[in-house]
């Protein structure tokens, strides 16, 4: 059975929930911005674990500064609800901060924008 792909209305209206996503030449994509080598790679790493452990992979652009992420199901040539699934799983992995009231104090800047 086929996965229903979404059409430019409807990734636009989905993209309103994932700040910073965009829909450009057939994927939804999101560039992340770090300091450095060490930061781009634990960005690429905690991706990497969360589209493996989903089975579902994004291409991935890596350089000293960046990482870029363009996600589309190749199966069902084109946007399904996998692709935003798996943004948004990547958002919470990449942009986690300890909340209010954590233990956690977190660092004073944050390692993405």
């Amino acid at each position: 059975m086929a996965e229903q792909t979404h059409d430019a209305a409807a990734i636009a209206g989905r993209l309103e929930a994932l700040p910073g996503w965009s829909f450009r030449d057939g994927a939804i994509r999101r560039s992340y911005q770090t300091d450095g080598w060490p930061i781009t790679m634990l960005v690429v790493n905690a991706i990497a674990w969360v589209c493996e452990t989903a089975d579902h992979h994004p291409d991935l652009a890596v350089s000293w500064g960046r990482v870029e992420v363009a996600l589309h199901t190749h199966s069902a040539t084109g946007i399904t609800d996998r692709d935003f699934e798996t943004a948004t799983m990547i958002e919470s992995a990449v942009r986690w901060t300890p909340g209010p009231g954590s233990a956690l104090r977190g660092r004073p800047t944050p390692l993405v924008r």
